[in-house]
């Protein structure tokens, strides 16, 4: 059996502790400590390596990237992710990406873009939010920008209060921007 190598970091952000995982060369996990799923993506059959120093580029980027976003920024640059998944989760976590920082989405609008995507008369909101929820990169894949139909804050694998203060924090850094 061949042995993977992940690596994990510990960042300390203003909203507690995340850890980050990579394969040596993208970034495989995003987790507030102790969320739900956590880990999801380190595999069983691997030997973690825990890194006290940022010894790996696309861990460093990783940081950079968290590092510019919790000073109120949307980030320019993206690093390296490697998405291990289903095509129908992947699919859903391509859509997060393109949701415009300050913003957000539905389940039910990324919902009929799969369907669309997929020839499909429609597609159920309930699968999206399982695809969602399962998002192993957590803030860089931007989970915490999907709301309810309504525009409630529903499910969010890091916890209401983490998705409530975010949203507050990119809404607000829109408006900072926004004054000439």
């Amino acid at each position: 059996m061949k042995i993977k190598m992940n690596y994990t970091y510990h960042y300390d952000s203003p909203l507690g502790g995340i850890t980050l995982a990579s394969d040596g060369k993208a970034l495989t996990g995003l987790w507030f400590d102790g969320q739900k799923y956590f880990g999801s993506t380190l595999f069983s059959n691997s030997d973690p390596q825990n890194l006290s120093d940022l010894s790996l580029p696309v861990l460093e980027q990783a940081c950079e990237w968290l590092t510019v976003y919790f000073s109120g920024k949307k980030p320019d640059f993206t690093p390296p992710l490697s998405l291990k998944a289903k095509p129908f989760s992947k699919a859903v976590w391509e859509i997060l990406l393109t949701i415009p920082y300050g913003q957000t989405m539905t389940y039910g609008e990324i919902a009929a873009k799969i369907a669309r995507l997929r020839g499909l008369p429609s597609m159920s909101a309930q699968a999206v939010g399982g695809a969602v929820g399962h998002n192993p990169i957590s803030l860089i894949i931007p989970c915490h920008r999907v709301v309810g139909t309504n525009g409630s804050l529903t499910g969010y694998a890091g916890g209401i209060d983490k998705k409530e203060r975010l949203l507050a924090m990119e809404r607000n850094s829109q408006k900072i921007q926004a004054v000439p």
